[in-house]
């Protein structure tokens, strides 16, 4: 068997010139591709820097109004058993949390003593709680209970008992006998009332409250605050509270001079 013949090569002249050619065309290809990218790419940022610059613009002046709705959570309702501190303290701090959530029971423990004694009783801040139970029917037993103790204003005494000491979640700590003498503990002293304000539906309806406002907030995990309308996410150092509420003081202290006198007594 013969092999066929060997194909007939052109020129190696033929061949240089072709590929200088080729060359050629693929560094003008890259070029006007290269232009083009650049051209594509300066394009882009100048649109999305408009783009910024309106967004900062829409941003900016819609924040008073999103500031004024934060403000306006803040209930201030006299008697308020779920609340501490005067209803008219320049500034309000609204927690959200959970009775099985450890960083609440750190907060409750490490950090609320001091708030309490360095501005609460200083009539500076004034503290709002809103149940926002995340770790199943044992969290919401706990808000519950808390709200009904509320009823017969127990609602801080049960919140310490609560808060006493790390517990192992969903556990039995918060099982229905468990909040019956966690109640009982902390001085509520109708406990038949007690029974049935944990299983009636208007402390249901203050619980949804609670959740939906979180909710609506963006709540995700606990705790969460907002000092008048500025967030806080997590346990926290004490710091860090103690500066929000002096920022807030200042701010709120301002705001009222500017607008005024009278103006803090047309506003109650």
């Amino acid at each position: 068997m013969t092999s066929a013949p060997p194909a007939a090569r052109p020129p190696s002249g033929s061949r240089g010139h072709r590929r200088r050619t080729v060359v050629a065309a693929l560094v003008l290809v890259a070029a006007l591709v290269g232009g083009t990218f650049a051209l594509t790419l300066d394009g882009q940022r100048d649109r999305e820097r408009e783009r910024s610059e309106r967004t900062a613009t829409e941003a900016g002046s819609g924040a008073g109004e999103r500031d004024e709705a934060l403000l306006r959570l803040a209930r201030r309702e006299k008697g308020d058993p779920m609340a501490v501190g005067d209803v008219d303290a320049p500034v309000v701090m609204i927690e959200y949390s959970d009775f099985q959530c450890p960083y609440c029971g750190r907060f409750a423990r490490e950090t609320k003593p001091a708030l309490l004694r360095e501005h609460v009783e200083e009539g500076v801040l004034r503290i709002e709680w809103r149940n926002f139970p995340l770790f199943g029917e044992e969290s919401e037993r706990a808000a519950l209970a808390a709200w009904a103790a509320g009823q017969q204003g127990k609602f801080w005494e049960f919140h310490d008992l609560a808060y006493a000491e790390p517990r192992k979640r969903n556990s039995g700590a918060f099982s229905e006998k468990a909040v019956v003498a966690m109640a009982k503990k902390a001085g509520v002293g109708d406990l038949e009332r007690f029974r049935k304000d944990l299983g009636g539906a208007e402390g249901r309806a203050a619980l949804e409250r609670d959740r939906q406002e979180g909710s609506g907030l963006g709540v995700s995990s606990t705790p969460a605050f907002l000092v008048n309308g500025q967030p806080i996410l997590g346990a926290q150092p004490g710091s860090a509270f103690t500066e929000a509420v002096e920022t807030a003081e200042a701010d709120a202290r301002r705001n009222s001079e500017a607008a005024g006198p009278g103006a803090e007594e047309s506003s109650k």
